[in-house]
C-alpha cells in the first residue's frame, strides 16, 4: 500500500471535485478559530431501523469532506456519528420480531422499549450496535454518540435552557409551517410523562427557564411541572436537531434533499439560539430501477447487503463519491459497471503523480493511498460474461479460463480477482440466468457471423485482446455501414450471449479461447434465421 503525498499544498493545487470544494467552505468558516481546537463534523441516524445503503452514503460522504478539509488544511477534525435514540417510537417497522410488543411500547422512546431481538437492554441500543458494527465493517473513524446518553448525562441542559428562554420565538419560527390545528398545540418541548414514560405531544402551558421546567397537561387533563433536564423531556426533531447544533457547536453535516425545508428551520433556530448553523451539503436522493425514490416500506431499494454480495466494497464507495448533488438510479444492474470504473481508476492511479492522484475518487476511498494489489487485469463485466458463456456455477470454471489468459492468475497470488470472480459467479448465478434471451441472427447477421467464426481460425490462438478486436472490427464492417457498425456488436452480445451489452469482444475472446468462441459462433448459426421483416424463417437444411 503506497501513500501518494503532493509535494506542495497550496489551495491552487488542490483539484475542484466536490469533497475538496466543500472542505474550501469549511475551511473559510473556520479561518478565524484556534487551529488546535478540531472541526466537528456530524452524521444523524434514527434507530428505529437498521443501517441501511443512505446511511453508508451519508457517512462516506462525510468522511471524504474531512478528509479534503484536512489535507488541504492540516487541520484535525471529528466525526460524530449521532443517534436520535430518544425519539418516540410512532410506527412499527415491519421487518422487526414481535410486532406485539413493539405495539405496545408505542409512544416510548426507544431507548426504553425491550429488545424485540432479544440481544441489547433497548431496541435503540441493538440498532445503535448494528449501526456501530455497520460503519465499523467499512472502517470508518468516528465517534459514537446516543441522544439518551447526552439528554440523560447533562451535556445539553445549558441548550435546553436557551429552548426555553427562546421558547416563543422558536414557536414563530415553526408555526407557519404547520396545519391550523396543530399550529394551536405546538412546543418544541417534549416532556417526558412521569408516570407511562411516553413522549408527550401536548400544549405546553408554561415555561420556565431559571427553573428549566414546563407546565404541561396529558391526555387525562392532570396536570405536571416537570424539567426538562437530565432525559425527562426531549426536542421535537427541527428544534432537537438546532438545539444540538448550538449545544456541541457542530461545523458540517449533510442532508438529503427530502430535508431541505428542515435544514433551512433548524438553522434559524440555531441562531435564534445563539449559534451559526453548520454547514451543509443537500444530497439528492436515490431512484429505483423505475426512477421512483426509494422507499424502505415499499421495499423497492437496494441494500448494503445485496451490494456486496454482487460487487466489492470498493465499488460502492466509487458508485456513492459520483456527483452526489444529483439524483442517482441504484438498482443491481449498476454494480458491474461501478466496479469496472473503480478497476479504471485504480490502474490510472499507478500512473498519475501524487498531485494528479488527489482528483482521483481512489484516493477518497483508500484514505490517500494507492492499492494496485485491489485491481484485476480482467474487468468484472469480462468475468460475467465468461460466467455467461460457460453457465459457470463453481469458480473453477472461472478460474480455468483466467489461468489461459494469465498462467500467473490465481486466488492465492491474486486475493481480489479471487473476490471478483466470487461476485461475479454469485451475480451471474442469482441475476442474470433467470433472465437470459437469446435471439436469432438476421440473414445479413449470419452472413457476419460466419465470416468471422472463418477468420477466428486463422488467427493465431496467443493473439492478444486487441488484435482479436481488430479482426472483429474489420468483418464488421464488412456487412455494416459505420453509422451501423454499433448494431454489429450489439448482435455478438445479443445473438451469442443473450444480454444486451458486454466488454470489448476481443477480450472476451481471448478469454474464452478463439476455437471456444468458433464453437459458440456456431451454435448461435445452428438456431433459425430472421428475416429483414423480423419473421423467423426455417434454417434451409440443404
Amino acid at each position: 500500500m503506497q501513500k501518494k503525498t503532493p509535494s506542495s499544498q497550496n489551495d491552487s493545487s488542490f483539484p475542484k471535485l466536490w469533497p475538496f470544494e466543500e472542505a474550501r467552505k469549511l475551511a473559510a468558516r473556520v479561518a478565524d478559530r484556534d487551529p488546535s481546537k478540531p472541526v466537528l463534523m456530524e452524521t444523524g441516524y434514527g434507530p428505529s431501523g437498521l443501517p441501511h445503503i443512505g446511511t453508508f452514503g451519508e457517512v462516506a460522504r462525510t468522511t471524504w469532506v474531512r478528509q479534503a478539509f484536512e489535507e488541504l488544511t492540516g487541520r484535525k477534525t471529528r466525526l460524530l456519528a449521532f443517534s436520535d435514540d430518544m425519539d418516540a417510537l410512532r410506527k412499527v417497522p415491519g421487518n422487526v420480531p414481535q410486532q406485539e410488543m413493539l405495539t405496545e411500547h408505542l409512544g416510548l422512546p426507544l431507548s426504553r422499549i425491550p429488545d424485540p431481538f432479544g440481544t441489547h437492554e433497548s431496541f435503540a441500543a441493538h440498532n445503535n450496535a448494528r449501526l456501530r458494527q455497520f460503519l465499523d465493517a467499512f472502517g470508518f473513524d468516528y465517534e459514537f454518540a446516543s441522544a439518551t446518553d447526552y439528554y440523560t448525562s447533562g451535556i445539553f441542559d445549558a441548550a435546553l435552557k436557551r429552548v426555553l428562554e427562546e421558547h416563543d420565538r422558536i414557536i414563530e419560527v415553526i408555526a407557519p409551517t404547520l396545519g391550523k390545528e396543530r399550529r394551536a398545540t405546538y412546543s418544541p418541548v417534549l416532556p417526558i410523562h412521569p408516570e407511562t414514560g411516553r413522549v408527550m405531544q401536548v400544549p405546553i402551558i408554561s415555561v420556565n427557564p431559571d427553573a428549566g421546567t414546563v407546565v404541561w397537561k396529558d391526555e387525562e387533563g392532570k396536570s405536571f411541572e416537570t424539567s426538562v433536564y437530565g432525559g425527562r423531556a426531549k426536542m421535537q426533531w427541527k428544534a432537537d436537531w438546532a438545539m444540538r447544533w448550538y449545544a456541541l457547536g457542530v461545523d458540517y453535516e449533510m442532508s438529503g434533499k427530502d430535508l431541505i425545508d428542515s435544514v433551512k428551520l433548524s438553522s434559524k433556530i440555531c441562531r435564534i439560539l445563539g449559534n451559526e448553523p453548520p454547514l451543509n451539503l443537500t444530497y439528492e436522493l436515490f431512484l429505483d430501477a423505475n426512477g421512483q425514490k426509494i422507499s424502505k416500506s415499499k421495499g423497492n431499494g437496494l441494500s448494503v447487503e445485496e451490494w456486496l454480495r454482487y460487487g466489492p466494497a470498493e465499488s460502492l464507495a466509487h458508485y456513492m463519491f459520483q456527483q452526489p448533488t444529483r439524483a442517482k438510479r441504484l438498482y443491481t444492474d449498476m454494480i458491474p459497471r461501478a466496479a469496472d470504473e473503480y478497476l479504471a481508476l485504480v490502474q490510472k492511479g499507478e500512473q498519475q503523480s501524487a498531485e494528479e492522484f488527489l482528483s482521483n475518487p481512489v484516493w477518497f476511498i483508500h484514505e490517500g493511498k494507492l492499492r494496485p494489489q485491489d485491481t484485476s487485469p480482467v474487468s468484472f463485466t469480462a468475468l460475467l460474461n465468461l460466467a455467461s458463456v460457460a453457465n459457470a456455477r463453481e469458480v473453477e470454471t472461472l478460474w480455468k479460463f483466467l489461468r489461459r489468459y494469465d498462467a500467473s492468475l490465481s486466488p492465492e497470488t491474486h486475493p481480489y480477482v479471487a473476490r471478483l470472480v466470487q461476485h461475479a459467479l454469485d451475480y451471474f448465478n442469482e441475476r442474470v440466468r433467470p433472465t437470459k434471451v437469446f435471439r436469432a441472427p438476421t440473414e445479413t447477421e449470419r452472413k457476419g457471423l460466419e465470416d468471422l467464426a472463418a477468420t477466428l481460425k486463422t488467427v493465431p490462438e496467443n493473439a492478444s485482446p486487441d488484435d482479436v478486436q481488430n479482426v472483429v472490427f474489420e468483418v464488421g464492417k464488412r456487412y455494416f455501414a459505420k453509422p451501423e457498425l454499433r448494431s454489429w456488436f450489439g448482435c455478438l452480445y445479443e445473438v451469442l450471449l443473450g444480454q444486451k451489452e458486454g466488454p470489448r469482444f476481443g477480450i472476451f475472446a481471448a478469454l474464452f479461447g478463439l476455437k471456444e468462441t468458433v464453437a459458440l459462433i456456431d451454435e448461435a448459426l445452428a438456431r433459425p434465421v430472421e428475416t429483414t421483416d423480423g419473421a423467423v424463417a426455417e434454417e434451409s437444411k440443404g
